[in-house]
């Protein structure tokens, strides 16, 4: 590894460039369902596999990726991921069927891997324990932006100048970002360690609580946040406010209501994330604003279902969404505090898996159960289990400081 540099300029680069690269794939979530006829589709269903195929061959291709970076360095990670980025935002006009989308679709989820893992590299690469907070935080929010833009423009530039038009245009602005990475991205090397001593590293990494402790609440907070609210937010909109909210002299219903909730926290991640990022640095215990956010989250999560009055329901959903921020940027950052030393690549991967599974298979299981239970069981259940976890990390901390006043007493 190279020394560390106190700057931000590689964090700000990586988080930019992902944000365009994203515009192509948040648009095409606003698009297929709408458009799938045009893409060559025959079926609603193939519609629901090019979404998360993406998502899936992130699991598969994990340790794939771990093994990449260990070879070359991070700048030719993030080029990488730029061309195949670009590749599969051009192919989304142009190719027609569910197979020729579906390897454009993984042709992205490779590249989301390449983006991720390189981001988290260069952030303990630069960071110390007072900044990484913080420069999480800059990190997920600014990338988050390619959400919200793509998000808020691909439709509508869609409609206005077609779909093989935007998705020129937005993979020429992906390739436009190839200098930057060259000007900005240093390139940072990982030490490729011995098949032995990557025996011996996993073994000790499943013997570290705390590092454990960290991959559950990365399956956790994705299962929860990515999974089931991002999936089931229209639903539980819908089964609360029963008529349209005229805001504005808009008629808005569930759809519309969902997405401008989405929207407004994906617009606030940029300045908050870095904030709360940098509090946990320096006034609080990283932990103790991980437990805090988990027991508002939960609160959030029984109280939801429950009937009371429109204006009361938006509050704790806007409460909730605070909370998330505060959930991705402690458990992000936590899990780059836990990965150091040689074993930082290992604990990253393994970190990056285990939210991919969370995000995976969480719209999935959460269907599967409010299919059977209902929107109220479910958010229930998931409370609960972002409780269990709230509890784990006070019985960790608890052990912990147990452990340094024993020390200190030698």
């Amino acid at each position: 590894m190279i020394e560390n540099v106190p700057s931000k300029k590689p964090v700000i680069v990586i988080a930019l460039v992902m944000a365009v690269c994203l515009l192509g794939n948040e648009m095409l979530f606003i698009v297929l369902p709408l458009y799938w006829k045009f893409f060559g589709l025959t079926a609603l269903w193939q519609v629901g596999v090019l979404l998360s195929v993406n998502r899936f061959i992130r699991i598969v291709i994990n340790s794939l990726i771990a093994w990449f970076y260990r070879k070359v360095n991070t700048r030719m990670g993030i080029l990488l991921a730029v061309v195949l980025a670009v590749i599969s935002t051009f192919s989304y006009g142009y190719l027609k069927g569910i197979w020729f989308l579906l390897i454009a679709r993984c042709l992205w989820g490779f590249s989301w891997s390449l983006f991720r893992l390189g981001g988290y590299l260069t952030i303990i690469t630069y960071s110390s324990e007072k900044t990484r907070g913080e420069y999480v935080g800059l990190f997920n929010g600014l990338w988050g932006l390619g959400t919200l833009i793509g998000m808020l423009f691909g439709g509508i530039l869609a409609e206005q100048i077609g779909i093989q038009s935007v998705t020129t245009v937005f993979s020429i602005i992906g390739a436009c970002s190839i200098p930057f990475v060259l000007m900005y991205i240093p390139k940072t090397k990982n030490k490729e360690e011995q098949m032995n001593e990557e025996k011996k590293k996993h073994q000790s990494i499943w013997k570290n609580k705390r590092i454990v402790l960290s991959l559950a609440s990365g399956i956790i907070i994705y299962f929860v946040i990515f999974g089931v609210f991002n999936s089931t937010l229209s639903n539980l909109i819908g089964m609360q406010i029963k008529e349209n909210l005229l805001v504005f002299g808009l008629s808005l219903g569930a759809a519309s209501l969902a997405g401008i909730f989405q929207a407004i926290r994906t617009g606030w991640e940029p300045f908050l994330a870095p904030l709360l990022g940098k509090w946990s640095d320096q006034k609080w215990e990283r932990s103790k604003v991980l437990i805090f956010a988990l027991l508002m989250a939960s609160v959030c999560f029984f109280i939801l279902p429950l009937k009371f009055s429109t204006i009361l329901f938006i509050f704790f959903i806007f409460v909730f969404q605070l909370s998330i921020t505060l959930l991705v940027t402690i458990s992000d950052s936590i899990a780059t505090d836990v990965a150091t030393g040689k074993s930082q690549m290992t604990v990253l991967s393994l970190y990056t898996l285990s939210s991919d599974i969370g995000a995976a298979f969480g719209a999935l299981i959460a269907f599967v159960m409010m299919d059977f239970l209902g929107i109220s069981w479910l958010y229930w259940i998931t409370g609960l289990l972002l409780l269990i976890l709230a509890f784990q990390w006070m019985r960790a901390n608890k052990k912990l400081r147990i452990k340094k006043i024993y020390s200190m007493s030698k």
